[in-house]
């Protein structure tokens, strides 16, 4: 796994937005939101390492 730091400046935004702000409702969207891009990007990933 990376070290926290060398992820993107808007990744570490938005942690620590999730650590300080976000709301119960706003943690499940984007629950959701976060879970639908990995999956779609996982597909992505198995499909061209398929190739």
């Amino acid at each position: 796994m990376k070290n926290f730091d060398q992820y993107p400046k808007s990744v570490k935004k938005m942690v620590r937005y999730i650590k300080q702000e976000a709301t119960k409702e706003q943690l499940d969207e984007l629950g959701k939101v976060i879970e639908y891009a990995i999956n779609k990007r996982t597909l992505t990933l198995e499909k061209t390492s398929q190739h």
